[in-house]
């Protein structure tokens, strides 16, 4: 699949991962995120999707894992060898699976790890009173542990540390996880909210395709490693194999799955 607008947003093409020289891990993955656009990528464990975050994040090499084909640009420069830091520094940001706290350290402290790359001390003290608005449920909590906080309110901190970096494109891997549905909600809302009113690009990685598809615009589904079904999100929505396999149920599988087997793998059913 030939993704088009190669000078704009964020594009990976042809992308193949393996790890340790030998697993192979994502195999030729085409997609785009444009410039404030908003991208959910689905699949089930094993699917992928992580191995892409890291792949345009530049943390493969923690995980001994490499990029053997394909490339990725962030509005036309070449990124997948620019280090994570410059990354960052380039306006692409990730909510890590998992949150990944500093549990020792205090909420406000968390936050202002997200701001470590920038130098404006004015703007960073406006941005951190600024997601106490975003989150009120943290102002009690400012001075407090962050590993003390409830789930829910440990992925606030981790959605306004990467928030703190000023991303031009935010990553969010599997940012539902074990979280209660209001508050899936309330950060996808969220989500949508920053993507409208400020521009802001997001790249939602997520397991929960319905709540996934109802908020981004356009959507990817991996499966062992490739990218099987695209489209808008409207028309994921609607497809058969989406509706069986993620959605609950529905759908005219079967037929759906033939015609992605034969789209896009090339292989009969």
């Amino acid at each position: 699949m030939a993704v088009q607008q190669l000078n704009e947003g964020l594009v990976v093409q042809g992308l193949a991962v393996d790890y340790a020289g030998s697993v192979i891990a994502l195999d030729g993955v085409s997609m785009q995120v444009p410039p404030g656009g908003f991208v959910s990528v689905l699949g089930a464990n094993g699917a992928g999707k992580t191995t892409l975050v890291r792949a345009i994040t530049n943390l493969l090499f923690v995980h001994d894992g490499n990029v053997s084909q394909g490339s990725i640009t962030l509005d036309g420069q070449p990124i997948e060898a620019a280090g994570a830091r410059k990354v960052v520094r380039a306006g692409v940001c990730q909510v890590p699976e998992g949150r990944m706290l500093f549990p020792r350290l205090t909420v406000e402290e968390n936050l202002l790890v997200g701001a470590a790359s920038r130098s404006d001390g004015d703007g960073i003290d406006a941005d951190l009173e600024k997601m106490f608005e975003l989150f009120p449920q943290l102002v009690s909590r400012r001075s407090d542990r962050a590993g003390y906080l409830s789930g829910g309110e440990q992925q606030m901190i981790a959605v306004g540390r990467a928030l703190m970096a000023k991303p031009s494109l935010l990553i969010c891997d599997e940012l539902s996880l074990g979280l209660a549905p209001m508050i899936v909600r309330d950060l996808f809302d969220l989500l949508s909210q920053l993507n409208e009113e400020e521009g802001m690009g997001v790249l939602a990685i997520e397991q929960n395709a319905r709540v996934a598809l109802a908020h981004s615009k356009y959507g990817y589904v991996m499966e062992t490693g490739r990218v099987v079904v695209e489209g808008t999100s409207k028309d994921l929505r609607e497809d058969g194999y989406v509706q069986e396999y993620y959605l609950g149920g529905a759908g005219d599988a079967k037929d759906a799955y033939e015609a992605v087997v034969a789209r896009y793998t090339g292989r009969a059913s």
